[in-house]
């Protein structure tokens, strides 16, 4: 059975809601407190959420932001006063009978391309954090250009631009020298069937490639990473998520 989804402003997220959530989360996360959950949540501009059409179960959901940010406040070298924005993923998951449905990546999708209609002068990114490898994979799958990527080094604006974002949202976690968000003691952490990288998984050089930069993640660490957001960069793949369906309306962003 395939997955329906919506776009909720926070606002309108019920009590019930976020109650549901929080148990989704649980299941899968070890270590959570409903203090750290709430204040995540309670940042958050938007929610998207994704339900069972006949029992109106609710079995996915992310919680998503726009981050404006200085370069020259976090990286010296980019000195140059230059501002981005950048669509953060909070909270993530999906209930594991229901991976692979696609319906939480094609609102993620509408909502950027909502987001780069409504900015279209403005430099744009995705901004992820990744603890698990399901999410780092969703890069190579969805993106031309990403980074940190296996194909290329990180160059050095792109790296500002990490920097920027990480000491911005996370400026007493982000290690600047890794790329990486350290765990902290309120951090909560994928449970072990969810994170689980078996011998056969490490076929795949994009795991690989994740658990080389985030030796660390089972304990919590999450790898920053960048995507530009520009329809160019979308892969065909991407394309065929975002287009499937309805016909949809832009999203108004101010």
């Amino acid at each position: 059975m395939k997955l329906v989804g919506r776009l909720v402003p926070l606002a309108e997220v019920t009590p019930r809601q976020r109650q549901e959530m929080y148990e989704l989360m649980d299941r899968h996360y070890a270590d959570l407190h409903r203090s750290s959950f709430e204040a995540d949540l309670d940042e958050k501009q938007w929610v998207i959420q994704v339900f069972d059409p006949v029992c109106g179960k609710l079995c996915g959901f992310s919680t998503q932001m726009v981050i404006d940010a200085a370069l020259d406040n976090a990286f010296p070298a980019a000195a140059d006063g230059r501002r981005i924005k950048a669509l953060f993923s909070g909270d993530t998951i999906i209930d594991r009978a229901y991976w692979g449905d696609p319906a939480l990546t094609r609102i993620w999708g509408r909502l950027a391309l909502s987001l780069i209609d409504s900015w279209p002068e403005c430099e744009l990114y995705w901004f992820l954090i990744s603890q698990g490898f399901r999410t780092y994979r969703f890069l190579p799958v969805f993106f031309h250009e990403f980074y940190p990527g296996l194909e290329k080094p990180t160059p050095a604006w792109a790296q500002s631009v990490i920097d920027a974002l990480g000491r911005h949202k996370f400026p007493g976690d982000y290690d600047a020298a890794t790329g990486v968000i350290r765990a902290n003691a309120h951090q909560y952490r994928l449970r072990q069937h969810v994170s689980e990288i078996t011998p056969q998984r490490l076929d795949d050089p994009h795991v690989r490639f994740f658990v080389e930069l985030n030796p660390l993640h089972d304990r919590g660490d999450e790898l920053c990473c960048i995507a530009p957001l520009t329809r160019e960069n979308f892969r065909p793949a991407a394309w065929r998520v975002i287009n499937a369906g309805a016909t949809h309306a832009a999203l108004k962003v101010s």
